[in-house]
């Protein structure tokens, strides 16, 4: 492939050259033909990708990645783990010499002292069938010649991100044959920047036209609100302006963006004049003509002229609603973005959720009538709704600060281990190891008055002294009895409770301090930050400060929301009792529909879930998954498929489940190792055993039908692998791990 011209100008790019230039590299070249004024632009072909490819051997590895389990039952974070093990491939690998002399000569001609905006084109992007755009990655205002490079392969690496992955799975696309090529642009620096749709995706019968002041990458990460004008299709008529009173603007950096404050004028100004919106709209007519489709152009005005940046089919108009692509692009978070979801979360969501949880917990149920109790019940449970909606539409969305500083890191600093920025992130103070801490302060107590362990064993709690009782009832108060899996709850009595049979295992073992790798955070932080210029290593600071933020937030969250739930549970099981009580009819119906909305044996511990029970005529001796806590143990597995099962656990166990949830990880102390049936690196379970050194293999697709408890299993966190000796009888206790 040597021979081949692997690097093309537009006016090389014929219009069946779909396959070799991508339809963003086809629309430009016939756009520059036909006259319509273009950035420069030089094409990097698929036949480039591809040896790049097939140079490293990239084929074969990508796919053991993408078949390591079945691609419908890998979770999401499972499937941006395999996507970040892909970007490292293409991020550690140079370009083949030939690839290399044509890119640089090309770069050495064109882009030595010049700006450019490094732009995915897909084969199968920008399709009328298909739009992928956002989907893969695009860069603007690269410098220089091995950052261009660099930021080529990061192009190529995103057909293979998460989102382009899912996007691709439900336009049903087979990814063996996918390829990319990628634009390589002048930056253009208009005035104004924005978008013309052709025909509006809301009404068919008009044209939509947005703009921002300078680059258009504020409109397109949403973080500069458009004007828009809704044109007439027909006439090209204004039917409406929305004016934009400004206050920021997106615009080029030393290297990339920066968004920057407007002067006030700006701001109090209509953006475009009605000679600029006739010139976009006669351009964006004039492309409409020539592809014959509608059009969503992407413009900018510079000396007086639109310059189009690139054009591509509409598919998302108000006749074709079914393309999903919107949902995707929310898996992709900008950095400016997740800061103002941060400010909402930690100012505003989570005070007022831990209030809410508070004041619940303070009012007395007891006092209230029948009827009374019945609002309260819908009331809490309307609030839990709530607040698990919250938990979607922000809390879990966050988790994507700790995503974007990872591939960030990786970015920059190239490890051989794609989960090295890990690192950076331990030691993050948690809600879950602040109780962890709790519970070992009390096993010390029993550990230290033998008596106060013999009187938890026998449930003799009035013969407690006062002060461990105090520090008890301060433990039940902020996280509940442990029994039912939700923080805060107090399901069933304490002296039975798991909280009570917890204290008492712990104690019976030598306290032990958390195991962590001998790592140095202060070295690894400074390499991460020094690998910045100095004028972006604010933001680099920033960055690693808002990841640490999400990855707390993302073991803490459901702590947060167990919270809440725990009062409706609490509600919902007094109604149950006043119902079982007797009382007026009237108010034994109110409390019936009360409970409708959470029926007891929803308030209560859940009964393991039938699709991960044990087939008994079933054995294994080795199971894989992903490798996410590194280290390696042998001992007993303690299966848990409910709550009720954390009561019995052992130390040095091996916690094997479903998904370990922050309300349940209060056992990890005591664990040699933890493995999931879900997978992903910043999974709860995953996030808790790096902070306890804990060896940790997720994503283990059948472990609940092949491992039963008392089986002696051998967790392999550095590859993935847990080997399995079937359980000898009565064998239901740990060994040793080694």
């Amino acid at each position: 492939m040597s021979g081949e011209k692997l690097i093309l100008p537009l006016a090389a790019i014929r219009p069946d050259d779909i396959a070799l230039a991508g339809g963003k590299g086809c629309a430009l070249a016939r756009l520059e033909r036909e006259g319509i004024r273009v950035p420069f632009t030089i094409v990097v072909t698929t036949g480039a990708y591809q040896l790049f490819v097939d140079t490293h051997g990239l084929q074969e590895r990508i796919f053991l990645e993408l078949n390591r389990k079945a691609f419908a039952d890998m979770r999401w974070e499972e499937i941006w783990d395999a996507a970040l093990r892909i970007r490292n491939l293409f991020l550690t690998h140079p370009l083949p010499p030939a690839l290399d002399h044509q890119l640089q000569d090309s770069l050495d001609r064109r882009f030595a002292d010049r700006a450019a905006v490094i732009r995915s084109s897909a084969p199968q992007e920008d399709s009328a069938a298909a739009s992928f755009a956002g989907i893969h990655e695009s860069y603007v205002n690269v410098r220089g010649r091995a950052r261009i490079v660099d930021h080529v392969r990061r192009v190529w690496a995103s057909l293979w991100s998460d989102a382009a992955l899912l996007y691709r799975q439900e336009l049903g696309l087979d990814p063996e044959s996918s390829s990319m090529a990628v634009l390589i642009q002048d930056l253009v620096v208009g005035a104004y920047s924005g978008v013309m749709f052709t025909v509006s995706p809301m009404q068919d019968g008009h044209s939509v036209i947005e703009a921002v002041p300078g680059l258009n990458q504020g409109l397109v990460d949403g973080l500069v609100m458009p004007a828009r004008w809704i044109l007439d299709r027909d006439t090209q008529a204004v039917v409406s302006h929305t004016p934009s009173t400004q206050s920021q603007a997106v615009f080029p950096a030393d290297q990339g963006v920066r968004v920057a404050s407007l002067a006030e004028p700006a701001r109090q100004g209509d953006t475009l004049s009605s000679r600029e919106i006739e010139l976009i709209a006669e351009q964006g007519r004039r492309i409409e003509s020539l592809f014959g489709a509608p059009q969503d152009v992407e413009w900018t005005l510079f000396d007086g002229q639109v310059t189009v940046l690139q054009a591509r089919p509409v598919t998302t108009t108000a006749a074709a609603k079914s393309d999903k692509r919107g949902w995707y692009l929310s898996l992709r978070r900008s950095f400016e973005n997740l800061q103002q979801l941060r400010s909402r979360i930690e100012d505003e969501l989570i005070p007022t959720m831990n209030r809410e949880a508070d004041e619940l917990a303070a009012a007395d149920l007891d006092v209230l009538d029948d009827e009374a109790l019945a609002a309260e019940v819908r009331r809490r449970v309307d609030r839990n709704q709530h607040w698990s909606n919250v938990y979607w539409t922000d809390f879990i969305p966050y988790a994507h600060g700790a995503r974007l500083f990872g591939q960030v890191y990786n970015d920059v600093i190239k490890p051989d281990n794609p989960y090295a920025f890990a690192d950076l992130l331990a030691d993050t103070p948690m809600e879950s190891l602040a109780r962890n801490r709790q519970l070992e302060e009390l096993a010390g107590i029993v550990r230290a008055v033998p008596a106060v362990a013999d009187n938890l064993r026998h449930g003799r709690l009035e013969h407690l002294p006062s002060s461990f009782h105090a520090a008890l009832d301060a433990f039940v108060a902020q996280y509940g009895t442990l029994s039912s899996g939700v923080t805060g709850d107090r399901e069933g009595g304490l002296a039975d409770s798991t909280l009570v049979r917890l204290v008492i295992t712990l104690a019976e073992r030598s306290p032990q301090p958390p195991i962590r790798k001998s790592v140095d955070h202060e070295a690894l932080v400074r390499e991460f930050v020094e690998a910045f210029p100095a004028e972006e290593r604010d933001w680099a600071w920033s960055l690693l400060d808002l990841a640490r933020s999400s990855y707390r937030l993302r073991d803490d969250d459901n702590i947060y929301l167990g919270r809440i739930e725990a009062q409706a549970r609490r509600a919902v099981r007094a109604a149950a009792a006043r119902l079982a009580g007797g009382g007026s009819e009237k108010a034994g119906a109110a409390l019936q529909e009360a409970l409708a909305l959470m029926p007891l044996e929803k308030a209560a511990s859940p009964d393991p879930d039938p699709a991960i029970s044990p087939e008994s005529s079933l054995q294994a001796r080795q199971l894989v998954g992903q490798p996410a806590g590194p280290g390696m143990a042998r001992g007993r597995a303690r299966v848990v498929r409910s709550p009720g099962d954390l009561k019995a656990f052992q130390s040095e166990e091996i916690l094997v489940c479903d998904a370990v949830d922050p309300n349940m990880t209060f056992v990890v102390p005591l664990a040699a190792g933890v493995v999931e049936r879900r997978g992903g690196m910043l999974i709860h379970g995953a996030i808790i055993a790096r902070e306890y050194g804990l060896p940790c293999v997720t994503g283990v697709p059948e472990v609940m039908q092949f491992v039963r408890t008392g089986d002696l299993i051998t967790v392999d966190g550095y590859l993935g692998i847990v080997i399995v000796s079937p359980s000898s009888p009565g064998a239901d206790r740990a060994s040793t791990s080694a």
